[in-house]
């Protein structure tokens, strides 16, 4: 074995990834769905990269779950913590599997809010390699941040009030403004072909996958293979 061939072998890859799911009532029929994906994600990321002969040496997966601060802002937003995998695969597959698909009021939903928590995450720094995944599961539009609920005691204070400062938080090459490391970042979103998420985000953003999906549909298994892949082969 070469010495590049034993270094590449010993690199440490660190993963985040964070699931933003729409948890409102429109989502029941699909809701299963998003959850047996998330469940599966470690072991089919595992496979995938041992495939490829690297292996992660930190995965950690967050959840964000949201409905709609305009409905009921007290269970607009339910949170994990970055989990480690294996380890809190039980803490993590227990929050999962408690999410219920309810409430939500008018059709669009509090998907940005859910968003600028995920972009604003505690992200690895360490290790040799990173890589830090957004993945957006929603059948809706989004209210203009800043709109609707801001006043309700639960809104995170940290939000910012527009889509272009939430964007300067993603932010692009050479931003002075960016949260998130440009080379580690990645977004996939599985949501409708309306705004925010087909335009400006899908447009504009950049490391931005755009997967148009309606209601109950769109979140198939080629999809989540996709994400796998995605980020398999960017590390």
């Amino acid at each position: 074995m070469s010495n590049i061939e034993q270094y590449q072998g010993n690199l440490q890859y660190a993963v985040d990834i964070v699931l933003c799911i729409d948890a409102t009532g429109s989502m029941f029929p699909v809701l299963d769905t998003v959850k047996n994906s998330a469940l599966q994600f470690h072991d089919r990321l595992n496979d995938v990269m041992a495939k490829k002969g690297k292996a992660i040496s930190q995965l950690r997966l967050k959840v964000i779950a949201f409905r709609d601060f305009g409905d009921n802002a007290s269970d607009a937003i339910e949170q994990t913590d970055f989990l480690h995998l294996p380890g809190q695969a039980r803490d993590f597959e227990g929050f999962v599997r408690g999410i219920d698909a309810g409430g939500g009021g008018d059709i669009p939903e509090s998907g940005l809010e859910a968003l600028a928590l995920a972009i604003n995450s505690p992200w690895e720094t360490g290790l040799d390699r990173r890589r830090h995944v957004i993945v957006m599961f929603t059948d809706a539009p989004a209210h203009p941040l800043g709109t609707v609920g801001v006043s309700a005691p639960s809104y995170p204070a940290q939000i910012p009030r527009s889509l272009d400062d939430l964007f300067e938080q993603w932010g692009y090459a050479r931003s002075q403004t960016a949260v998130m490391e440009q080379s580690a970042k990645r977004l996939v979103l599985f949501a409708p072909d309306l705004a925010p998420w087909s335009d400006p985000i899908a447009e504009e953003w950049d490391l931005t996958l755009h997967f148009a999906s309606k209601a109950g549909e769109g979140l198939e298994e080629f999809e989540m293979d996709e994400i796998i892949e995605t980020i398999a082969n960017s590390l």
